[in-house]
């Protein structure tokens, strides 16, 4: 591995049109963060901060031969998992993540576009839960994910907390349970494993420039995870990148807008 680079982090996750979230909002993340991005893309997605208006899957054998490609010659020291879209493609990406058995893997259980649209059939949420989760070093879900993968209600904090047990009983080695969709001024994420928890709050960002957080925060986790940080410090890092990209917005589009995912390399 070339010393241009630390980390090299395999991205199993969909294709954003739009360059906001998805494969591309990830590789930004990972070389801003001084990682390596290798992709395996699951589908291409028509989109732009107004919604997503088509979305074409990839082949399953295709999807397990990108995995396989990458991992196979130039390795990975971290993967993140995106979209996945249906139960096949769960099933095919867990063996993916068998393949590269003792790499940590940062699970984020995309279900929604920002725009409403749903990128997880409803009848691959029994997947995810019995396959992803497991097999999650992180997982990261939002408030609406959260209680779709426990059948808890979640609209606290405290209601993170205890889909968060739930989601450490169920196999993940550690959680990071997303607070934007929480009401309230601040804005509090928190970081759960089984010896404890530690939580990053902040002043609510009043903006409509929040398309692809969720990708670059599992993104920016993974990339520290790659470059060998402990979990606390990777997940801290990722948690002041994506602020600090939020405040950066370049401002594009009508919708949803983008994050400057290119901030740390301006500065």
């Amino acid at each position: 591995m070339t010393q241009a680079f630390q980390g090299r982090v395999l991205v199993i996750a969909g294709s954003d049109s739009g360059g906001g979230a998805g494969i591309q909002a990830d590789i930004k993340t990972i070389t801003a963060l001084g990682g390596y991005a290798a992709t395996a893309i699951t589908a291409v997605t028509v989109q732009n901060t107004l919604g997503v208006t088509g979305v074409h899957p990839i082949p399953l054998e295709i999807i397990a031969a990108q995995a396989r490609a990458v991992l196979d010659d130039i390795g990975a020291d971290a993967i993140k998992t995106g979209m996945l879209g249906d139960v096949a493609v769960v099933e095919t990406v867990a063996a993916a993540l068998d393949h590269a058995a003792g790499v940590p893997a940062v699970i984020d259980p995309v279900m929604v576009a920002k725009g409403g649209t749903s990128l997880l059939a409803e009848a691959a949420i029994g997947a995810v839960k019995s396959l992803m989760i497991p097999r999650a070093a992180l997982l990261t879900p939002n408030a609406p994910e959260a209680a779709a993968l426990t059948g808890l209600t979640v609209e606290t904090t405290d209601d993170l907390r205890r889909a968060g047990e739930a989601l450490l009983a169920m196999g993940a080695r550690a959680v990071l349970m997303k607070g934007g969709h929480i009401e309230g001024d601040r804005m509090v994420d928190v970081l759960m494993t089984p010896s404890g928890e530690t939580s990053f709050e902040g002043e609510r960002i009043d903006t409509r420039h929040t398309h692809g957080t969720g990708c670059t925060l599992a993104s920016a986790c993974a990339a520290g995870l790659a470059q060998g940080l402990p979990l606390e410090q990777a997940v801290a890092r990722a948690w002041n990148y994506v602020h600090e990209a939020m405040l950066r917005a370049p401002g594009f589009g009508a919708g949803h807008g983008p994050l400057d995912h290119g901030w740390t390399l301006r500065k």
